[in-house]
């Protein structure tokens, strides 16, 4: 570091990972940092029509040449490396010229540029997450398969999908957690491709379903609460009383069955600890069950009101 800093070091560093992670902070903050981008379709038809000039290739059908960018995915190593192999494997064979059905065979069934540990499968994910929220079915498809082509283990994959289930859905549509359960469930029982399909039936299921973050903002509420919180004492009428000695100390005393009362429910009971105020955390939207669930909030606390 010291040497960097006084200018007896050049420091030049390339890396296909996000330097943010894998380059320290410290000599991070004395580079300058220049992001290379994919190569662009245009890019690459240019580097496919440079070898056919140099007649290091045969002629190549259009549909070839569409599937040979595809292929490359914005790698310019990949695709000459796949333009070497093409020129081999065609004078081996004299071939006049290379089509589509020639290339699927040299080819075969190679996966997609795809950094399974990194960042791209961070970003991807991070894309099917946010499709799913935003309610596109098509999207969220399209970087479902994105994933499993590129080799993601769909084991992980259905547990992101519970995770979405229980942050985006939540009690707006209780329906969509038990399906990523049983998503996952099938997977485990079918195994790939079969069990594929119930990861594609729940990513749909998800990304059409009414959506509310109400439960994940009350949890992460009420966390919070409690770290920056003193430790109150539960409230006598609350405690459990299983010995005598507990019940002669008032243990329980005043509690209030609520199966006992009229609807089940103690009207003007009190379950925070003495002192208190209502927090406030959960907080219903107004879609799907959530709809309901909000009524019936309003409904118990105009009783609560009533009987205190």
């Amino acid at each position: 570091m010291p040497h960097v800093e006084s200018g007896l070091f050049t420091f030049v560093g390339a890396t296909t990972e996000n330097p943010s992670f894998e380059v320290n902070s410290a000599l991070l903050s004395r580079a300058a940092v220049y992001v290379l981008q994919p190569l662009t379709t245009d890019d690459l038809r240019q580097i496919v029509a440079s070898a056919q000039d140099l007649q290091a290739l045969p002629a190549i059908e259009p549909k070839a040449i569409d599937r040979l960018v595809a292929y490359a995915d914005g790698d310019a190593r990949r695709l000459l490396n796949t333009l070497e192999t093409l020129a081999v494997s065609a004078t081996q064979e004299k071939r006049a010229e290379i089509t589509d059905v020639w290339l699927l065979k040299v080819l075969g069934e190679r996966m997609r540029r795809y950094d399974k540990g990194g960042e791209q499968f961070y970003d991807t994910i991070s894309a099917l997450h946010k499709s799913v929220r935003g309610s596109d079915p098509d999207a969220a498809l399209y970087w479902l398969v994105r994933m499993l082509d590129g080799g993601a283990d769909p084991r992980y994959m259905a547990r992101r999908l519970i995770r979405m289930a229980s942050e985006d859905i939540g009690l707006a549509d209780p329906r969509a957690l038990r399906l990523a359960l049983d998503a996952a469930e099938v997977y485990e029982r079918l195994g790939t491709p079969e069990g594929e399909l119930a990861l594609a039936e729940c990513v749909v299921y998800l990304a059409v379903a009414p959506k509310s973050n109400a439960v994940y903002k009350a949890f992460n509420e009420a966390k919070a609460f409690v770290k920056q919180d003193g430790t109150r004492p539960v409230p006598m009428h609350l405690r459990n009383a299983p010995t005598k000695l507990m019940k002669e100390l008032d243990y329980s005393k005043g509690y209030r069955y609520a199966h006992d009362e009229a609807d089940a429910f103690a009207a003007g009971e009190r379950y925070l600890p003495d002192g208190m105020a209502a927090p406030g955390f959960y907080k219903p939207v107004q879609r799907g069950l959530e709809i309901k669930i909000a009524d019936k909030l309003r409904a118990l606390e105009e009783r609560n009101q009533q009987a205190r």
